[in-house]
């Protein structure tokens, strides 16, 4: 009798050589000769800073490119067919069917004029893969899989009337609905609080073990992809700059630009203790604030120091946004007193002085929402000056280029558009704007969460040296127990609006925890591969 041997099966993804180039420019290259496979029921990592051509890479497995860019060789076989030569409508008869896409926003995915569970059943429908009746019984069962509370009135509800988790739940639930063979998961987790995402990260493996299904995991956390990937591929400039197991990265990293992913990923140092002769900057006191009549601020009560960092830090919805938009005049149904400098700071914006508007200022999120996109970066950063001094024109244009020396920025940056600029660049341009008012106080709400680790150290190093050159103040909101250990002096937890613990970071991160604070401490993502399965037991 005759052994053959066993045929050999082709992957169900194969990207070859993929080369993506700006449009008109074919030797820029965005994406340089990528290759990699993966089989059914297998999870890539794709890892590297922000412009390495992660997304880029998940949006052409969907036949999807950015305007600007262009396929400029490679193949990318999918069930052995080439994606890159089907005509739309075959890509349309793919997409949410036998690939799926999970972006980074909910929010900005769901439509808000449609109910949830109509957009959840909508591409099981289109496809035909189910009538109304079936698509609903499994969108209610993936709703109850993933602990999404009365499944049945979740489907029924409109994307705002639920919680940011809730709803990112959601979109891997309409991801799953048309059973695909892989989903593009493109920084599921990198907006939401430590608590939530390791809710959404235990479905995710749960998906994927139960469902088989293959997955790309796109992320600029190292720690969180390595709880779900079972190969990682590092991409820096385009190109792939080390690949290998998860073990293999995580243990025996062989390039110099994957350790230092590595060492960014783990706690770095502690700032010394709040200086107990330090003057206070700003008070306040039994704080207490609603929207439509439901209580978000609770008698809160707090203090920051002059040249101190304070940082909020707690689950979505536990009051961290909201206590900085009351102190920047932003509410109207607020309660309680605020001082500034020992003076009396009234909570509608309207009724603050001059003094008041240049003294506190605040860095968001997401640069991009805070930038003009069709102004450039030194009249943005002119007309910041222009309100608060009398400055003429020859000098306010010195002191642009003043402000972007001291963020660590080039003055040519100063005749550029915001799209021309990386991430971190735009961070700075913003901490630059932020400063042009010489405040005693600047909130910043979450600014390296968007932001790659190694970009994100050298804006909190630059946050700590402008602390030092100028005495500022940082109200500090995060839910990255990392960043908090990074910059404050002093932290703050905030829970339904009220401060259940309150010290010098050393003390109030470190055991003995409350009960909530060790809810927090324990789901930030540890560098181990078992860390997940771990939590999960």
């Amino acid at each position: 009798m005759v052994n053959f041997p066993p045929v050999a099966t082709a992957p169900l993804l194969r990207v070859e050589q993929l080369r993506i180039a700006a449009r008109g420019e074919p030797g820029r290259l965005l994406v340089d000769d990528v290759c990699f496979s993966l089989e059914a029921g297998e999870v890539l990592g794709l890892i590297g800073e922000s412009g390495a051509g992660k997304s880029t890479i998940g949006q052409a497995l969907l036949g999807h490119l950015r305007e600007g860019m262009a396929v400029a060789g490679g193949r990318i076989l999918f069930e052995g067919r080439d994606l890159l030569h089907l005509s739309e409508p075959e890509l349309r008869r793919i997409r949410g069917k036998r690939i799926a896409y999970v972006a980074q926003s909910a929010g900005s995915a769901f439509n808000p004029a449609l109910t949830i569970g109509d957009q959840v059943i909508e591409a099981a429908q289109l496809h035909g893969l189910m009538d109304a009746q079936t698509a609903k019984a499994r969108a209610l069962e993936l709703f109850a899989q993933f602990s999404l509370p009365q499944p049945e009135a979740f489907f029924s509800r409109y994307p705002h009337q639920v919680s940011g988790g809730q709803l990112q739940r959601a979109m891997i639930a309409m991801a799953l609905c048309s059973s695909p063979q892989l989903i593009v998961f493109d920084e599921p987790t990198t907006a939401l609080d430590v608590v939530t995402q390791l809710g959404i990260l235990q479905a995710i493996a749960q998906v994927i073990r139960q469902a088989g299904v293959a997955a790309i995991y796109i992320s600029h956390d190292l720690a969180v992809v390595a709880q779900l990937a079972d190969q990682i591929m590092v991409l820096r400039h385009g190109r792939c700059v080390e690949h290998g197991t998860t073990e293999q990265i995580l243990q025996r990293p062989a390039q110099g630009y994957t350790r230092d992913l590595l060492n960014a990923g783990r706690a770095g140092r502690m700032l010394g203790s709040t200086d107990a002769a330090a003057s206070e900057l700003l008070v306040i006191r039994s704080l207490t604030a609603s929207y439509r009549q439901r209580p978000v601020l609770n008698d809160l009560s707090l203090r920051l120091c002059k040249g101190r960092t304070l940082a909020l830090i707690g689950e979505s919805g536990s009051g961290k946004s909201t206590l900085g938009r009351a102190i920047c005049g932003l509410l109207g149904d607020v309660g309680g007193s605020m001082t500034l400098n020992g003076a009396t700071l009234p909570f509608d914006l309207r009724r603050r002085s001059r003094d008041h508007l240049q003294q506190i200022q605040m860095v968001h999120q997401i640069p991009d929402n805070a930038l003009n996109p069709r102004l450039c970066i030194g009249d943005q950063l002119e007309r910041a000056v222009q309100i608060f001094t009398g400055l003429s024109r020859p000098l306010r244009q010195r002191r642009v280029a003043e402000l972007l020396e001291q963020v660590g920025l080039h003055a040519g940056i100063a005749k550029r558009l915001p799209h021309t600029l990386s991430g971190g660049q735009k961070q700075r341009v913003c901490i630059a704007r932020a400063l042009a008012a010489e405040p005693a106080l600047i909130i910043c709400d979450e600014p390296t969460s968007a932001l790659d680790p190694l970009v994100a150290i050298d804006v909190l190093a630059l946050l700590r040296r402008l602390q030092t050159e100028t005495g500022v103040s940082y109200l500090f909101i995060t839910h990255d127990l990392h960043v908090a250990r990074e910059i404050a002096h002093e932290v703050a937890v905030l829970r339904d609006g009220g401060i259940v613990r309150h010290g010098r970071t050393a003390e109030a991160l470190s055991a003995p925890l409350d009960d909530y604070t060790r809810r927090l401490v324990e789901a930030v993502p540890q560098m181990r591969q078992d860390w997940l399965m771990q939590r999960a037991g």
